[in-house]
């Protein structure tokens, strides 16, 4: 996922992705684990992406804090 796509996100939607992107990630540790990961640089690519949305909700906050 590109951060052009995730800035589109509004709020809501971006908790709702973070939410998900972290039960991926803990789906693919669990398969991990258990050597049925086909693409393990999935994990680092989910990690990734968690990392962006929470930058980008991070962005909002901080545009909110700085409005009036």
């Amino acid at each position: 996922m590109k951060a052009k796509e995730i800035r589109e996100l509004s709020a809501v939607e971006l908790n709702d992705k973070l939410k998900e992107l972290k039960a991926e990630l803990f789906n693919l540790r669990f398969q991990h684990a258990i050597n049925q990961l086909d693409n393990p640089m999935r994990i680092a690519a989910v990690k990734k992406d968690i990392a962006r949305v929470k930058t980008i909700i991070r962005e909002l906050e901080l545009q909110e804090k700085a409005q009036p």
